[in-house]
């Protein structure tokens, strides 16, 4: 979505005149340039004004909201069909727009019946079967059509015995029919499977992280392999009925044909070559009709109406309300949020509703402060109040234009500018203003690019801190007239959390209705109303000293503040996104100056053969089919010309001769015909089984590679880049291109075979045929190297958009623009291809009329039955050479797909999973960890994040890890569990770190991630995927965590279903479904990142708590903004720039007055300073018992 964008060319076709448009000659421009060099984005025209995404879109949701209405009246099931004949009998392909604008309108409700992967099935593969049925739906008509047409000509020139062949196609028919049907239900079988693939692997890539930290890619691996292993056998099963239906269409003429002839000369009719060659012309005529199209019609039918199926169910779930809109600029002050006895449920199943009896009113310049336990119902509350919590009871009133921020920062691949202007235009007095409130400014001087600087996905390169204030600064910079805010400063420290709250929440936005859910009850004071929420209700509600003095729960809520004097206590929060926190330091930022991601993937290079190679081995069985084809013709034709000499001699007795030759030659001519049939279908079924095999490989080996790949690479790839080769592509190459591929070897080897026809009858026609050939190659050639960069581009541009959808879901507000940039490219292709089918038949034209004229100057020398059989078989060339050439092409285009697979099949490993050097089955013992002179980036080509590291975490030590925004705390992290390989040596008891398998390595430790990664399955599944652990344990670690109630009331307890993400709990409660798997692991080393950054500090104690006693034996390291959560540790590390700055007990670097610890305690406020100096005295032991190794190069 970005903001600058270069104008695209106006479309030549709008302006074109009618010849123009017949031959495609407004094309020419376009050809030339891609014929000089490589297409870029900019090179594409604009969409045409009828075809713009938001018109259409638009349009679309009008008539389907009409048959919905019309339905309800009506009591049935609305009918998609019917609204696409409607709305788009021309241009129905657009649908995808209207997928893509419906998916970011659905509410949480709906979230729980699809998944993402669904999503990006229906947009990838589902809207297709409405491009393939554009090619075949005239031909439901159009078949029966020519038949009796072809019977009516038939009869006029062999009489009744055409019935017998014509009975051939009319018994085809139905089979195919038969075909077409059981195609479909494999397709909507095949479908589901597939949903399910790309939803699983949607997760992978999301929590890739958190995978690899685990050591989880076998079971996740083995979970993809085993639902890819499902969806294979039913394309298989749908292969061999291609295979059927494609030999049926290829053996029908031989057995047409040879019945014809048998009925004809049995009948005691005389075979000549006018009547045969007439025959067989007027057969070939229907016969592409018939066998081919008219079944392919049947069959992309059937798949259109099971895909129609699918959207029509995706469109008739629930929506969000429909945005508020702005007020005028003279009702602002007008704003409010009134909410009256409030009811709402997430799941009908559970007993007690999600929120009930909540009531409340915010008027402009009021503040709203949301507090309470996890899983209170706070989040929800904003759903409801933005239409995503659909109510059971009571009134939700909204006057005024909504923003929300969501309480894990949503960012976008682009630059930092366009993810806050977010459409908008730029303001640079507004703009400047919005990033001083929110604590930008000195990101963006620290930034070579500024703001300028492009973002990965998700924000993959930014810290936790730095994607909370530019999703707070979007927010601010939309100046809406409400804005609820969901814990924005649990992400960053104290220091700037005061300054966003001060600056931003009560300064930019003073005037607006504001909706504060926060832990950080230090900032209760300056709200003008409180609103404390337990397990889904309002138990309290009144000002800061109303609340004070009531007596509830808002007291054991605030017992950690009772000594504050109205000072902030230090808060925290990670990144949220799934794929974020590669590259937390501000250096690493810095070290692309102009990207942090890859803005556009790469040209593939042809690799064509990658897939081919196992065919080769067939080609000799096609070609001898072919063989065996035209020396059926050649018999035939002999068997014509034998006839006549029989009649010249009729004077002899003729009878026993033709007698003779009746038995050989219908003797030979049914062998070769039974030898054709055979091989024909033989060939169909071979080829499909080896090509949906090598899919299945290639497939393979890219999931393979991409779980070995380092973490970097998911850092600078959208997940919708990657999810775009495990949808399209490998869509493709399931289906696609194993039929692409053998119509195509088909019809090429029959066009050599009509040319040495030709030549034989005629051999100097080979003169003209030189020049023409010449013509072709210079055509292809001339138009592939536009083709294949337009087939790029509409991969390239489509991508953006999965990756838009796949981060954007939960996101309202989103422009059409890359949706149009699918639909200029899928039109230059469309266009581009009917300007090579122009020129073809042009060149096939030319060669027919040759070989007409040289039989008529020749007709002395030639014998009728070679003439008859050029001719025939000339005049079928037509359109058999044009739609091999576009086959050729097409295969071409398509094996861009099995670059892009091959391209990710290739990717660079990470170290070994397993290495020779095993450590112990107890390792590590103690959990001592020595870091000796350790460097750490990320990648070659960046700079150093941790430089010069020398420390050492003794035996069952308790450290706490600091620092600011940047510093790197999670590098340090990623080092030890070597997501990228550290330079210098990193120790656990006694075993080199880089001498061991990664699997020894990771799966030996235990971690409590930044983000709070759980998958859809079941909550056992969740907490031990191995299946380790007994329901006792499983329940003694949630009671650990305080979950073991919220998982009680589940309905099915251990066996619930958690949906996509984990949505069924707040993100706090996520976090501590992390921490009680890491209590179920029971290993010597725990790292804590963040792990408790958005609980509450009631829930927060109790956590630190069961961390001291649980892992009482164990080495912690724990990277917290909130200082009072580490405070107690045996001893504090202090990071500043990638480097030690202080490693020393709590207690003794608060005495260091100039140290960067003691800054940070005094930035927390007078009385928040004093306790934690009194907490740090109480847990400092005696300086003769202190081990402190420091060393450092500053």
């Amino acid at each position: 979505m970005e903001v600058l964008r270069k104008e695209k060319k106006a479309n030549p076709s709008a302006s074109a005149n009618l010849l123009s448009k017949i031959f495609f000659c407004w094309l020419n421009p376009l050809f030339r340039i891609g014929y000089k060099r490589k297409l870029e984005e900019d090179d594409m025209y604009k969409v045409l004004p009828e075809d713009a995404s938001d018109r259409l879109g638009e349009e679309l949701q009008r008539y389907w909201d009409r048959e919905v209405e019309q339905a309800a009246k009506d009591l049935r099931s609305p009918k998609l069909t019917k609204v696409l004949v409607q709305c788009y009998w021309r241009s129905y392909s657009v649908i995808g727009i209207y997928i893509f604008i419906e998916a970011l309108c659905l509410n949480s409700k709906a979230f729980a019946k699809t998944t993402t992967g669904q999503i990006v099935n229906l947009l990838s593969n589902d809207v297709n079967k409405f491009d393939e049925v554009t090619l075949y739906l005239h031909f439901l008509w159009l078949g029966p059509l020519q038949a009796a047409c072809v019977i009516l000509l038939l009869l006029y020139i062999i009489g009744p015995s055409c019935l017998a062949g014509m009975s051939v196609f009319f018994i085809l028919m139905p089979v195919q029919t038969t075909f077409g049907r059981l195609f479909s239900t494999l397709r909507a079988e095949t479908a589901v499977l597939t949903d399910e693939r790309i939803r699983t692997m949607n997760e992978v890539i999301a929590g890739i992280r958190v995978i690899k930290m685990y050591g989880w890619e076998m079971p996740f691996g083995a979970l993809v392999n085993e639902v890819r292993r499902m969806e294979i056998s039913k394309i298989l099963r749908s292969s061999y009925l291609r295979g059927m239906n494609m030999a049926s269409f290829f053996v029908a003429s031989k057995i047409i044909i040879f019945i014809t002839v048998c009925v004809y000369i049995l009948t005691g009719n005389e075979l000549s070559a006018s009547r045969i060659f007439m025959a067989i012309s007027l057969y070939g005529a229907v016969r592409l009709t018939i066998t081919l199209f008219f079944p392919f019609a049947i069959e992309k039918v059937s798949e259109s109406l099971i895909s129609i199926r699918r959207i029509k169910n995706f469109l008739l779930l629930d929506e969000v309300a429909p945005q508020h809109r702005g007020l005028p600029l003279a009702e602002k002050t007008d704003c409010m949020v009134k909410i009256q006895d409030l009811v709402c449920y997430w799941n009908k199943m559970l007993e007690a509703p999600t929120l009930q009896n909540v009531s409340f009113t915010v008027k402009s310049g009021q503040l709203l402060a949301v507090i309470g336990p996890v899983g209170a119902g706070k989040s929800s509350l904003l759903s409801a109040i933005l239409g995503e919590l659909s109510q059971e009871g009571g009134v939700v009133k909204v006057k005024g234009e909504l923003t929300y921020t969501s309480q894990q920062p949503w960012i976008f691949p682009g630059t930092i500018q366009s993810n806050i202007l977010f459409g908008k235009p730029l303001n640079p007095q507004k703009y400047e203003r919005v990033l001083r409130a929110c604590a930008l400014k000195r990101d963006m001087e620290l930034l070579p690019g500024g703001d300028l600087t492009m973002v990965g996905d998700r924000g993959a390169n930014l810290s936790g801190g730095q994607k909370a204030r530019i999703s707070l600064a979007r927010a601010v910079y939309q100046d809406a007239d409400i804005y609820l805010l969901d814990d924005p400063l649990s992400a960053v420290d104290a220091e700037v959390g005061r300054l966003l709250f001060e600056e931003c929440i009560c300064g930019l936005l003073k005037k607006k209705p504001r909706i504060l859910v926060t832990h950080q009850l230090q900032y209760l004071k300056a709200a003008d109303e409180i609103v404390v929420f337990k397990g889904g209700q309002m138990v309290a509600r009144g000002s800061y000293s109303d609340l004070q003095g009531s007596g509830l729960d808002f007291t054991s809520l605030l017992k950690d503040d009772d000594n504050e004097d109205g000072t902030p206590i230090p808060v925290s929060r990670c990144p949220h996104s799934l794929s974020d926190n590669s590259v937390s330091s501000m250096s690493s930022l810095s070290s692309s100056q102009y990207s942090l991601i890859e803005v556009a993937e790469p040209p593939a290079v042809m690799t064509a053969f990658c897939i081919v190679s196992p065919c080769c081995s067939f080609l000799s069985l096609l070609c001898l089919f072919v063989l065996v084809y035209f020396v059926v013709l050649l018999w035939m034709t002999c068997r014509a010309s034998e006839q006549k000499h029989i009649n010249v001699t009729e004077h002899l007795n003729g009878s026993l001769p033709r007698q003779l030759d009746l038995d050989l030659y219908l003797g030979v001519y049914a062998g070769l015909t039974a030898t054709s049939v055979a091989f024909g279908f033989l060939r169909c079924l071979l080829f499909f089984i080896v090509l949906v095999s090598s899919a299945q490989n290639l497939h393979d080996s890219m999931f393979k590679a991409i779980l070995r790949t380092p973490v970097q690479f998911f850092d600078i790839n959208p997940i919708g880049r990657i999810l775009n080769r495990f949808s399209k592509d490998i869509g493709y190459l399931d289906s696609l291109l194993p039929w692409t591929f053998v119509d195509f070897i088909q019809v090429f080897l029959q066009v050599l075979g009509v040319i040495a026809v030709a030549a034989i009858i005629i051999p100097w026609i080979l003169i003209p045929v030189a020049p023409l050939v010449a013509v072709f190659l210079f055509l292809r050639c001339y138009f592939l190297q536009t083709s294949r960069d337009i087939k790029r581009l509409e991969s390239t541009t489509r991508s953006p958009v999965f990756s838009h959808l796949s981060s954007s879901l939960q996101v309202q507000n989103v422009n059409a623009h890359q949706c149009n940039d699918v639909i200029s490219a899928w039109f230059l292709f469309l266009t581009t291809s009917r300007w090579l089918a122009v020129r073809l038949d042009g060149i096939c034209s030319v060669f027919v009329t040759i070989t007409a004229f040289g039989c008529f100057f020749l007709r002395d020398e030639l014998e009728p039955g070679a003439v008859g059989l050029a001719l025939s078989y000339a005049v079928t060339l037509t359109g058999m050479f044009q739609w091999g050439v576009r086959q050729s092409a097409e295969i071409e285009n398509m094996m861009t797909s099995v670059e892009r697979v091959v391209e990710y099949a290739e990717l660079e490993s990470e170290a070994p999973w397993e290495t020779d050097k095993q450590p112990p089955h107890d390792w590590p013992k103690t959990g001592s960890i020595t870091f000796d002179r350790v460097n750490f980036s990320y990648s070659a080509s960046e700079p150093l994040v941790l430089k010069n590291l020398t420390v050492v975490f003794t035996a069952r030590e308790k450290v706490g890890i600091v620092g600011r925004t940047g510093a790197g705390k999670s590098s340090l992290i990623s080092a030890l569990f070597r997501l990228a390989e550290p330079e210098g040596r990193i120790v656990i008891d006694g075993f080199l770190t880089t001498e061991i398998g990664l699997h020894a390595l990771r799966q030996r430790m235990s971690i409590i991630p930044q983000d709070p990664v759980l998958f859809t399955g079941t909550v056992r599944k969740n907490l031990d995927p191995f299946r380790q652990h007994t329901d006792e344990d499983l329940w003694n670690a949630l009671q650990e965590v305080q979950m073991k109630a919220v998982v009680e009331d589940l309905p099915n307890k251990l066996e619930t279903v958690l949906t996509e993400s984990g949505c069924n709990f707040s993100v706090g409660q996520r976090q501590l479904m992390c921490l009680a798997r890491a209590i179920l692991r029971k290993n010597r080393i725990l790292i804590i990142d963040e792990a408790t950054a958005n609980v509450d500090l009631r829930t927060d104690s109790l956590i630190q708590q069961t961390i001291r006693d649980k892992f009482q034996e164990c080495t912690v390291l724990t990277i917290a903004h909130r200082l009072n959560t580490i405070i107690d540790c045996d001893r504090i590390l202090v990071l500043a720039a990638g480097r030690i700055q202080e490693y020393d007990q709590p207690y003794v670097l608060l005495q260091n007055q100039d140290g960067l610890f003691h800054q940070m305690v005094q930035q927390t406020g007078r009385a928040e300073a004093a306790s934690l100096l009194h907490t740090a005295r109480q847990v400092t032991t005696p300086t003769s018992d202190m081990r402190v190794i420091f060393e450092t190069s500053l």
